[in-house]
C-alpha cells in the first residue's frame, strides 16, 4: 500500500527522526539478521551479512516508491510493496538485554547507540537490494512527479506517446514513478478526468489539470504524513481528506452524486461519473 507520500514520510523520519523513532543518518551498522531470506533481492545472504557490516548511513533519499539509503560504500534500496514498514527502535532494554524481534520482522539492522532498523512485512512482498550500482534497479523508473524539471509540457509529450487508459498508465512505474491506487484516484477526480480516458486523447488543457492535480494530491499527502487506511501503514491522516478513494456509494464532495467503484485494469477504481464524465463508451475498456 505505501505510495510516494507514505514512503517520503518514512524517508524523512529515517533522515531527521520521527514516527516515534530517532534519525538513523550518521549511524553505523554493526550487524544484521535475516529472519526471512526471501526479503533480500541481492546479494546472497552470506554476502549481505558480511558486506553491510561497518557501513554508515550517510543519507536517505527516495526514488519513486523506493527508499534509497546511501551507505559508506554501497546503496541499500528498500521497496515496501504491499505491507512493508520500517521501525527505528532500541536494540536492547534498560538492562542491556536484546529485545526480541516483532512478529513479521524480516530483516533487522543493528546500529551503534543501541538502535536497530527493523523491516516488518506481513505479506512478504517487500524487498531489499544492497548494491554498488543502484541505477541497475532504478534505471527504468519514470520521472518523479514532484521534480522541478517534470513540467506539464513534458507530461503531455509522454501521454501522447501512449495509447492506454489513464488509470493503468499512471500506475505504471516505468511511465511515472510513485503513484499508486489512492493518489491516482484522488488526482483524476481533482482534475475532472475519467480513469478510462485514453492517454493520447487528452488535450493540453486536460493534461495541465491532471499534472497539477497529481502534484497537489501528492504534496497534500506528504503534509498529512501519508494515508493510514489499515494496519499496513501507521501515523498518517490523509485518509481524512479523501475525495473518492474508498468512498463508493458516498456523495461526491463536489456535486453530491454517489461515488462509483469499478475495476479498471484489474484495479479497484473510485470516481464520480458526473465530475469525471466519460468522453466515449468505456464499457469495453473496463
Amino acid at each position: 500500500m505505501p505510495e510516494l507520500p507514505e514512503v517520503e514520510t518514512i524517508r524523512i523520519a529515517l533522515r531527521q527522526g520521527g514516527r516515534n523513532g530517532p534519525a538513523l543518518r550518521g549511524r553505523t551498522i554493526l550487524s544484521a539478521r535475516l529472519l526471512w531470506e526471501g526479503s533480500l533481492a541481492e546479494p546472497s545472504p552470506a554476502e549481505f551479512l558480511d558486506r553491510i557490516r561497518r557501513q554508515r548511513f550517510e543519507d536517505f533519499t527516495r526514488r519513486g516508491k523506493f527508499i534509497v539509503a546511501q551507505l559508506t560504500r554501497d546503496t541499500l534500496l528498500i521497496h515496501l510493496r504491499m505491507s512493508g514498514d520500517l521501525r527505528v527502535e532500541p536494540a536492547c532494554d534498560e538492562q542491556g538485554q536484546s529485545l526480541a524481534p516483532a512478529e513479521h520482522d524480516r530483516v533487522v539492522l543493528y546500529c551503534d547507540d543501541n538502535l536497530r532498523l527493523a523491516f516488518n512485512d506481513t505479506r512478504k512482498f517487500g524487498r531489499m537490494w544492497l548494491t554498488s550500482d543502484p541505477q541497475r534497479v532504478l534505471g527504468r523508473l519514470g520521472p518523479e512527479p514532484l521534480a522541478e524539471d517534470f513540467n506539464a509540457e513534458e507530461f503531455y509529450r509522454r501521454l501522447q506517446k501512449k495509447h492506454r487508459q489513464l488509470k493503468p498508465l499512471l500506475l505504471d512505474q516505468n511511465f511515472l514513478a510513485g503513484l499508486g491506487n489512492i493518489y491516482t484516484d484522488e488526482a483524476l477526480h481533482l482534475a475532472g478526468i475519467h480513469p478510462c480516458q485514453i492517454s493520447d486523447q487528452l488535450t493540453s488543457d486536460q493534461t495541465r489539470r491532471l499534472w497539477q492535480a497529481i502534484r497537489e494530491v501528492l504534496q497534500s499527502g506528504i503534509r498529512h504524513n501519508g494515508a493510514s487506511i489499515d494496519w499496513v501503514y501507521r501515523g498518517g491522516n490523509f485518509q481524512n481528506t479523501f475525495r473518492v478513494y474508498g468512498r463508493a456509494g458516498k456523495p461526491c464532495p463536489v456535486c453530491g452524486h454517489p461515488i462509483e467503484r469499478r475495476l479498471v485494469g484489474q484495479r479497484g477504481t473510485h470516481f464520480c461519473p458526473v465530475c469525471q464524465p466519460a468522453v466515449y463508451n468505456v464499457s469495453s475498456e473496463v
